[in-house]
């Protein structure tokens, strides 16, 4: 049994996503033809024993609320801990009906992590597309003896804090850098913690106290001028950043390579997700994939190359789509020419319609439309 209790954010929506997040937060953002953002930190947890997980929610949490469940598509629907869905709770002493950063979150579930028993507590971004082995994250905290470890990559994510660290030779940071672009010797934090029960309550208490509601720029950044150090943890994997449109058209295409989706769907820590029983894909007699994922339950009678699919797509007789993502029960009419095109949920495309984008600014269809 870990020693870890998991605080999952995810009452961000990125803005820069546009229609994608108008009606849902960035970490129930559907991903790879059957999984939503979220269903990556919650696995990385249930890999790591992890058993007791609090997701920490703001506004438009009802598609979250639909996918998460009662947590045992993640084996953590318990009769004691388990999932815990954390709707706001109210900052105290604040007015303040926005949450600033992390901390605003995290102080208005205050009293639930007071009541946490766990030792260490993880903080995980919601809407992270990365597979990450939280036993090596605590082990390689225990080892550096600092109240805090931050996992990091090497490779920088446009759209992030931007916070990177300068380990030594022990693996530990004294210093925090804020930069577009990662320093010579500096690493980039992912925004995934290890840290220690008692300094989060620190923090909390002193960002309250303060007037302060960002994790790095204010709670962080006192922790380290009052002496305070932080432990680096090298992640090597695969780690998209996806804050926009293009972003998460490159973060689904990647997942075409084989590579890539090795790297983030290891048969060593399974990612999870919600189940949903679907008959078999029908393909037509004259239908063509090629270099496609298709989940269950679509109709293909159409042609396909370098797309996602998610499940209950139509694509019917004479359409062709090429680099295309189109998410669940979407209908494509017949001899429509989609190219570059990224589709939610329950879109129909009419009868030959024609629509080209490219991977730097895809066509983005939002929910239920019918163009």
């Amino acid at each position: 049994m870990s020693d870890m209790h998991g605080l999952i954010y995810a009452y961000h929506a990125s803005p820069s996503l546009g229609g994608f997040t108008e009606s849902r937060t960035s970490a129930s953002l559907p991903f790879c033809a059957r999984y939503r953002l979220i269903d990556f930190a919650l696995s990385a947890m249930t890999n790591a024993g992890i058993r007791n997980v609090g997701v920490v929610m703001q506004h438009d949490y009802q598609s979250l609320l639909d996918h998460l469940g009662s947590g045992k598509d993640w084996e953590l629907s318990r009769l004691s801990g388990g999932l815990r869905l954390l709707p706001p709770f109210g900052i105290r002493g604040s007015h303040i009906g926005e949450y600033r950063g992390c901390m605003d979150a995290l102080s208005a579930v205050q009293t639930y992590i007071d009541r946490i028993l766990e030792d260490f507590v993880v903080l995980f971004r919601g809407d992270l597309a990365v597979n990450l082995d939280l036993h090596a994250v605590l082990d390689a905290h225990l080892r550096t003896g600092c109240e805090i470890t931050a996992v990091c990559t090497e490779n920088p994510r446009r759209g992030t804090s931007g916070a990177c660290f300068v380990p030594d030779e022990a693996g530990v940071s004294r210093e925090m850098l804020f930069s577009d672009s990662v320093p010579k010797g500096a690493v980039q934090s992912i925004e995934v913690y290890v840290i220690t029960k008692a300094l989060l309550v620190r923090l909390i208490d002193w960002s309250r106290a303060n007037g302060r509601g960002h994790f790095h720029r204010d709670a962080l950044a006192h922790y380290l001028r009052t002496g305070g150090a932080v432990g680096v943890y090298r992640h090597r994997g695969y780690t998209p950043s996806i804050c926009t449109a293009a972003d998460y058209f490159n973060a689904n295409m990647a997942m075409l390579r084989r590579e890539s989706r090795g790297d983030l769907f290891s048969d060593a820590r399974p990612v999870y997700t919600k189940g949903r029983s679907s008959v078999s894909t029908y393909y037509g007699e004259n239908a063509s994939s090629q270099n496609s994922l298709v989940a269950d339950g679509c109709y293909i009678e159409g042609e396909l190359v370098n797309c996602i699919l998610f499940r209950g797509v139509r694509v019917e007789k004479g359409a062709k789509l090429h680099n295309c993502v189109v998410m669940q029960d979407s209908v494509i009419g017949e001899n429509a020419a989609l190219s570059y095109v990224i589709s939610d949920k329950y879109t129909v495309f009419s009868k030959g319609l024609v629509l080209s984008g490219n991977s730097r600014l895809p066509i983005t269809v939002p929910k239920c439309k019918i163009i």
